[in-house]
């Protein structure tokens, strides 16, 4: 929004635009809760300053104490040469400070210092101009972390959060062999000129190999012109008849499931249901808080509502369930469950067939919130209001980590974040990712935590490929990296930033700051933030040999492909399973939000370990019918099926007091040929939707 309002020099626009934020942002104490979930402060800065909302936002400046993080402190002397204006009325104010100095707006841009500038009347500001120009570049710095919000956490001085050099210095060689920086032989000795070499030496190499296999890669065409590449679509090759005859059998003898009896079963077999509890030993105990758990995980992970629900479900009330949702479920115990479904899951031979657990697939999905919800507001991705599910999906097809984010906030800091709270057993050290994670900060801050960050690219255009040097030229690619002599790494800016890359990679694994924090203040460039300039640098390095890879290995391509598609596949299963309210997330609370995303990921993860185990059997069958099976067609066999589930009609109870028989995890199929493989299945199909649209 501010792009479009400053770049444009559409300060019409800037002085009459704004309606929505004014009621909200006066509730004071909800400022630090909701932008903590919501991440756009600067924007209710932003929306706040103009018409009516002017005098809130001077008011908030007052209460609200700033400091700046570095030694410019422009904005902050602007903002307060705009306070000591105030109450003026007319179209001018004084451009002279009280120390007889003149204000310092050399910070905006050169269309803001025209717009503020009346040529006829030299030494006053146009009034109105200024106010917008510092309440934006306020809310830009607070968002870059230049300004921090003094007794805030989400706005708070981020680098006050990281541990001091002697702690990481002390943890630091055995974490280098930890993410993978150093062996563990040469661990301590890795310095400044270790790290600049390693990198230097990936990025030579990368290069290199792109050059010499260019004449043979015929996937590949570089414009010489432009230097911009073009991939030849890949044509799949489709599903094998042998697996199509396996997938039609295994459909064919699904037995038939109900939702409630899939929750009830899984809770049986993996115990998931007692990680649930009050939060303290005052509340009341529950007669039946297996069933209790069950019912409720049912109803908010289907977002049917307890009410609603309630009317379906014999024997329980409204007032029951939303009780037990509201005050037995937590953030924290409900990502535990999800981690237990995870475990179960990843122990089972037949998950082998899909993968390893050393990849992972991250990506959002648009969901429905109220119109009236505070915390609404209109996706430039999806193009209506509502918010984000972003899961990270295991190439297991299991969801590892579910986030809720507000549509305003950047997907991409959270790519890192699901990772590192991922309390499962299953941990990735590969990432794909759609075109949201092309970020220099997310490359940068995936390499210093030992990932391997691959997205993938749909769009070529606008990436720069950056040289190891000035003198380096290239006889089939060098067109990729633009101008001789252009678009080269800094080396010499790396070494010199090495202990502060270091303490900001350790800080973030020892959760002494959070990933999305840092990455929130790193989305775009401020001059005055070094951290960003050295993230920049290495992420450029980091995102360079990642995109030669991309262009130079084909098994690769499809990996990225098929890897991304199955979070595009989760997403639509979890929406089926999802079936309740219209799709629409009636709560306001951000934690609720949260909390309902999470409901949804356990009882979708409960569906899938529960498939899994009726494929394996239904294998075990048709084995000792004599069927030969390939394990690569097994591979093509997602665990998204739903034609044999039940999700409507009257919700018996019955399955709840059923205790199944102790299920069998092994399956006598040899999967060791999937992973002796060059590249998993090309194309892992997403069967079982035909009626899950």
């Amino acid at each position: 929004m501010k792009a479009l309002l400053v770049q444009a020099g559409g300060l019409g626009t800037v002085m009459k635009t704004v309606e929505s934020f004014g009621g909200f942002a006066k509730q004071y104490e909800q400022i630090e809760k909701v932008s903590a979930h919501h991440g756009n402060f600067w924007e209710v800065l932003l929306y706040g300053q103009i018409g009516r909302d002017r005098a809130l936002m001077f008011d908030l400046a007052e209460k609200l104490q700033f400091t700046a993080t570095s030694e410019d402190g422009r904005v902050l002397d602007a903002l307060a040469h705009a306070q000591r204006n105030e109450a003026a009325r007319g179209e001018y104010i004084s451009a002279i400070a009280e120390d007889g100095r003149r204000i310092d707006i050399s910070f905006a841009t050169q269309n803001w210092q025209k717009a503020v500038v009346d040529k006829s009347r030299p030494g006053q500001f146009i009034r109105k101009h200024f106010e917008a120009m510092v309440f934006t570049y306020l809310a830009e710095e607070l968002r870059t972390g230049d300004v921090a919000m003094v007794g805030s956490e989400e706005y708070a001085d981020w680098s006050g959060q990281l541990l001091a050099w002697e702690a990481v210095e002390e943890k630091l060689p055995a974490y280098l062999v930890e993410v993978g920086l150093a062996d563990e032989g040469e661990a301590g000795g890795f310095d400044a000129m270790s790290f600049r070499r390693q990198l230097e030496d990936r990025l030579r190499a990368a290069a290199v190999a792109a050059d010499a296999g260019y004449p043979d890669n015929e996937s590949l065409v570089i414009d010489p012109a432009t230097g911009i590449p073009s991939l030849k679509a890949h044509r799949a090759e489709g599903q094998r008849p042998s697996a199509k005859r396996l997938e039609q059998e295994i459909k064919a003898r699904m037995p038939e499931r109900t939702l409630i009896g899939i929750c009830a079963r899984t809770a049986y077999w993996v115990e998931w249901w007692r990680r649930f509890g009050p939060p303290s030993g005052n509340d009341p105990k529950l007669a039946d808080p297996f069933g209790r758990y069950v019912l409720t995980t049912f109803v908010k992970g289907t977002n049917m509502g307890p009410y609603e629900a309630a009317r379906h479900i014999p024997g329980v009330s409204g007032h029951e369930l939303a009780y037990a949702a509201n005050r037995h479920f937590s953030l924290v115990l409900l990502n535990e469950a999800i981690a237990d479904l995870v475990n179960a899951h990843a122990r089972l031979d037949i998950s082998q067939a899909w993968g390893d657990g050393t990849t992972v697939a991250a990506d959002g999905t648009h969901m429905d919130t109220y119109l009236d919800n505070l915390l609404a507001e209109t996706s430039v991705r999806y193009g209506k209001p509502g918010g984000i599910a972003y899961h990270h999906i295991s190439d297991t097809y299991i969801a590892l980590f579910t986030h809720f984010i507000p549509c305003g906030v950047w997907e991409a800091v959270y790519i890192i974040e699901g990772l590192l709270k991922n309390a499962s057993e299953v941990k990735p050290t590969t990432v794909h990712a759609d075109t949201q994670g092309q970020s220099l900060p997310v490359f940068t801050l995936a390499h210093l935590l030992g990932f391997d960050l691959m997205p993938r690219i749909r769009d070529w255009k606008g990436l720069a490929f950056y040289r190891p040097s000035r003198t380096t030229e290239y006889v089939h690619v060098d067109a990729l990296f633009g101008e001789a002599g252009k678009n080269v790494i800094d080396f010499d800016l790396i070494e010199s930033q090495f202990r502060h890359l270091m303490r900001v990679a350790v800080s973030v694994r020892e959760g002494t700051i959070s990933s999305a924090t840092l990455l929130k203040r790193l989305r775009s460039g401020s001059h005055k933030n070094a951290t960003y300039v050295a993230f920049r640098e290495v992420g450029r390095v980091i995102r360079t040999v990642q995109l030669l890879r991309y262009l130079t290995d084909a098994p690769l391509r499809r990996r990225v492909t098929a890897a991304t598609n199955k979070v595009e596949s989760f997403n639509r299963f979890s929406q089926w399973v999802g079936f309740g309210n219209q799709d629409v997330i009636a709560d306001n609370d951000p934690v609720e939000q949260e909390k309902a995303m999470k409901f949804n990921s356990l009882l979708t993860n409960a569906v899938i370990f529960h498939n899994a185990l009726d494929i394996a059997e239904i294998l075990r069958q048709l084995l000792e019918e004599g069927w030969d099976i390939d394990p690569e067609d097994l591979a093509h066999i997602s665990p998204y099926l739903t034609e044999h589930i039940k999700r409507f009609g009257e919700y018996s109870t019955h399955e709840l007091g059923i205790e199944p028989e102790a299920y069998d995890p092994k399956l006598d199929v040899d999967f060791a040929p999937l992973r002796e493989q060059d590249g998993a299945p090309q194309d892992l199909t997403t069967v079982g939707f035909g009626q899950a649209a």
